[in-house]
């Protein structure tokens, strides 16, 4: 995908999920009375605004665009006529106030199961947990999987995809060193392996859980032989054809397409030398592969398809789907068990169990953003999920500036039977401010050095 296509799938989401949040915060303060001045997607300057409605509310887009605001009327921020002081803000009851606040966070929660509830009710195209055969000395390798296993439950819970066990690994790993994953291989065979878990907590829960354990995606064995090429690809000019088969590059053989891919993608715009067998006759072809940016690092193109080897797709995937009700209730299971999960690893962070790595930035959501949309509307939907949990669970954390924050001056109130002073509320933003800057420090150091050691 080129630089647009992911800068508008991030744009998109981004959208989607700082619209929906302040929804959320328009929509309730509608609902108790309290006059809307201005719904803002993005901050600074707006480059668009118009003013609808009996209240005139400003519709508006400002100049930086990764956020937004809800303005409403308060005599804390200007004054209020008489007439409309039973519309502002400031003079509404704490519970209504509460309200408004948690309604951006909730809408985002609400986006997460309706999101969830239409892919588990339309069905989603998953892959079979079947096993790779393991890196020797992982702990996968230690614990005995075998080529062609497939998974059939983690910890006695039945599984049907691969992501169910990863997320089943990641969850077990903060309270296990060891989970026993029931297992059948294609004789029918069933066994139970024993893996050892420690490492992914070892790691602060950074990177891929499964690559930590060594588990690999099974991969069936597809021929090197060349299907279609690309008009005026490096593979046409340099004199491949539909029909060849790849056995050799560099003087060393190949096996399976697989190896012809991670060669070529490790050679940008460096030659490689491929041994051809065309119908019974010894080739050999110069080829130069075109570069490519592939998530912030260089990779090698040659503009040339495999052969269909007639793998049989449903034995590698398999639809999730359920009915109506049954697609709601895993929904809500499913952002539930996300949404803990995530406040859980917050707390390790703090806590220094939880590598500071995790947190990801504009550019690292970016990237995921693209790669989702580059796998369809299904995989693009279910990282809109992910990430609109992620937003509601960041704003309910009880740091000022944020919505949790609020909520926390509100129990204060409640507990004191009274407003907080000014002084200790501004005392509190400029906490807030420094730890979201510091917050969003770690963030963009992140993406810069996944960037360069990528």
């Amino acid at each position: 995908m080129s630089f647009l296509h992911y800068l508008i799938a991030f744009a998109v989401l981004i959208g989607v999920l700082v619209v929906v949040h302040e929804l959320g915060h328009y929509t309730v303060a509608r609902l108790v009375g309290v006059k809307v001045l201005r719904f803002s997607v993005g901050f600074g300057r707006p480059v668009w605004s118009r003013s609808f409605g009996r209240d005139r509310t400003e519709w508006a887009i400002g100049l930086f665009p990764l956020g937004g605001y809800v303005k409403m009327l308060d005599e804390r921020e200007e004054r209020v006529p008489i007439a409309e002081l039973p519309r502002a803000f400031n003079r509404q009851s704490v519970w209504r106030r509460a309200a408004i606040v948690i309604a951006g966070p909730g809408a985002n929660l609400l986006l997460a199961v309706l999101l969830y509830w239409a892919l588990f009710w339309n069905g989603m195209e998953e892959l079979r947990p079947i096993v790779g055969k393991p890196l020797d000395s992982t702990p996968a390798a230690i614990a005995g999987f075998k080529d062609g296993e497939r998974v059939l439950k983690v910890d006695g819970e039945p599984v049907l995809t691969w992501q169910d066990v990863r997320w089943a690994l990641v969850n077990l790993a903060a309270e296990k060193q060891t989970v026993d994953l029931e297992v059948i291989n294609p004789r029918d065979e069933i066994a139970v392996r024993h893996l050892s878990v420690v490492g992914v907590r070892e790691a602060g829960w950074e990177g891929d859980a499964l690559q930590q354990l060594g588990l690999r995606i099974f991969r069936p064995r597809v021929p090197p032989v060349i299907g279609k090429l690309i008009p005026d690809s490096p593979a046409e000019r340099a004199g491949l054809l539909p029909g060849d088969e790849i056995v050799a590059i560099e003087g060393q053989p190949v096996d399976s397409w697989q190896e012809v891919v991670q060669a070529v993608m490790e050679a940008p715009s460096r030659r490689l030398g491929m041994e051809i067998d065309r119908g019974g006759q010894d080739v050999r072809i110069d080829i130069v592969p075109n570069a490519s940016s592939e998530r912030g690092r260089q990779v090698g193109r040659i503009g040339a398809y495999v052969r269909d080897a007639g793998v049989n797709r449903d034995e590698l995937l398999v639809t999730v789907r359920y009915g109506l009700l049954p697609a709601f209730g895993k929904a809500l299971d499913e952002t539930w068990d996300k949404a803990v999960f995530s406040l859980v690893m917050m707390g390790k962070m703090v806590l220094g169990e939880v590598s500071w790595r995790n947190i990801s930035g504009p550019v690292t959501i970016a990237d995921y953003a693209g790669q989702s949309a580059s796998l369809g509307l299904d995989y693009y939907l279910k990282f809109m999920a992910l990430v609109s949990i992620s937003l509601a669970v960041l704003n309910l954390l009880p740091i000022p500036i944020l919505d949790g924050g609020h909520l926390l001056y509100y129990v204060l109130e409640i507990i004191k039977r009274g407003p907080l002073s000014e002084r200790t509320m501004e005392i509190g933003q400029q906490i807030g401010l420094a730890l979201m800057l510091l917050l969003m420090a770690f963030a963009f150091y992140n993406d810069l050095d996944r960037l360069i050691s990528s």
